[in-house]
């Protein structure tokens, strides 16, 4: 009986066996290709950052050579600082250190990306580099050198030590310390030269492009949590305010405010609010829930929303950009000023498709941008800004608007709408210089709810 079985058994656990050790193997050789896969994409990137460094050197260099009255050559050579300097930015973010405090680096990179880019959509002509501007540009050329020269010491040590980059990735994932690895220090060192880069002076206009909000920005009173409980349950329409819930955050720092929580649908925290601390405005407003289906259609999202913001106190307003995402539509509105459009000045509306209701608002942008602004008669007729475009466009519309350019500066632009290419794109024209500031592809559904 015994002898039966074995015989019959003996064979199957053989193949089982064996079938096993096979799965073993295939599994260990697909884990080794997928980490030299990684390992090869992190040593390509690290080798590419280490040469776009040399290069910006190289480029900026090259740059500071040139007579400054060169204005085409002096523009290219920014240009191409900028190509670089984002070609480094992008390498770096391949590498595995987002647990390296590398950050100082990170921002150096960025604010010198903006400041080639801004002086390059100069016209250098009518406003040269000035010499605070050209003492950048030489410490950028030093301080270029110095990284350069750090990274590639790094390169050398790679090389010869056959370091690899996923021990960098396993120590950073361990968090153990002290962390002992060449490539982790090489960084780590570099960051910390950065840091102490003290002669570099960026201008508020290249600061302010990474400048978060915060309370200096906004005006009227500080306001307590009672203040905000009682706003908050007056936006909800909720008889009972001790039923919100009010949390003070950021004490004394630049971003103090107040989150709130309320009931919706017997659920304690169905509501969530976000309000300054500074003027008590609401910043956020959330009431998420399951959307089922979609009964209205994008004209009727469009409506529910623009009275909710008329009967919360955001006053001509239009629609100017439509999403569509689980049954939910997600509206964006400009605030009107007479026959102004101002981009600046933006809220963005979640409504449920199935009823109407506002499941959320975003008023970020409104709360410290919104004010009162003089803007002065554009320079540029419709009919002279309308010769910019191309002879090909179809143009549909046409109005003014304001909005910000690709240097953060407000700008009053003749706005056309129009076909081309057999889509429908909307152009900015600058109402006082005549340069095409911008230019947004509009999809069928943003074009059926920014018409009045």
């Amino acid at each position: 009986m015994y002898s039966r079985l074995s015989i019959v058994m003996f064979p199957i656990l053989l193949v089982v066996l064996i079938g096993a050790g096979m799965w073993g193997y295939l599994e260990h050789q697909e884990k080794n290709a997928i980490l030299i896969k990684a390992e090869n994409q992190y040593q390509r990137a690290f080798h590419d950052l280490s040469f776009h460094v040399d290069s910006l050197h190289t480029e900026l260099g090259n740059t500071l050579a040139l007579n400054t009255a060169s204005q085409d050559s002096y523009k290219k050579g920014l240009i191409n600082v900028w190509r670089i300097t984002s070609e480094a930015q992008n390498e770096i973010n391949q590498l595995p250190l987002t647990l390296l405090p590398f950050n100082k680096t990170e921002e150096f990179l960025a604010n010198m990306a903006n400041f080639s880019y801004r002086a390059a959509l100069r016209d250098l002509g009518k406003q040269p580099l000035n010499e605070q501007e050209m003492q950048t540009l030489n410490a950028l050329y030093q301080h270029a050198n110095e990284i350069s020269t750090d990274l590639r010491g790094m390169q050398s040590k790679v090389l010869a030590n056959n370091l690899r980059w996923m021990d960098v990735e396993t120590a950073l994932a361990t968090q153990k310390e002290p962390l002992d690895n060449a490539i982790i220090d090489g960084f780590q060192t570099v960051d910390k030269k950065v840091a102490d880069y003290a002669d570099v002076k960026w201008s508020p206009s290249v600061m302010s492009t990474y400048q978060a909000y915060d309370a200096k920005m906004l005006t009227g009173n500080d306001v307590t949590a009672e203040d905000v409980r009682q706003k908050a349950a007056k936006f909800l329409n909720i008889a009972d305010p001790s039923a919100v819930k009010v949390v003070e955050n950021g004490v004394g720092t630049e971003f103090e405010s107040y989150s709130v929580t309320a009931p919706k649908d017997n659920i304690p925290d169905g509501t969530q609010m976000d309000y300054s601390h500074k003027g008590g405005e609401l910043l956020w407003y959330s009431a998420v829930r399951d959307v089922p289906d979609t009964k209205l259609d994008i004209r009727g999202a469009r409506d529910a929303a623009a009275e909710f913001l008329d009967t919360h106190g955001y006053s001509n307003m239009t629609a100017v950009s439509y999403d569509e995402y689980n049954n939910v539509a997600n509206i964006t509105f400009a605030s009107r000023m007479n026959d102004v459009i101002n981009f600046i000045d933006k809220v963005a509306v979640k409504v449920a498709m199935d009823n109407g209701d506002v499941t959320g608002l975003q008023a970020t942008d409104y709360v410290y941008n919104h004010k009162e602004r003089q803007l002065n008669s554009p320079k540029l007729s419709a009919e002279e800004a309308h010769k910019v475009l191309n002879s090909q466009m179809q143009v549909d519309h046409q109005s003014l608007a304001l909005i910000r350019n690709d240097l953060q500066e407000e700008v009053l632009c003749h706005e056309f709408t129009g076909r081309i290419n057999g889509g429908v794109y909307r152009i900015y024209i600058n109402a006082e210089t005549g340069v095409e500031e911008k230019v947004e592809h509009l999809r069928k559904e943003e074009q059926v709810a920014s018409q009045v």
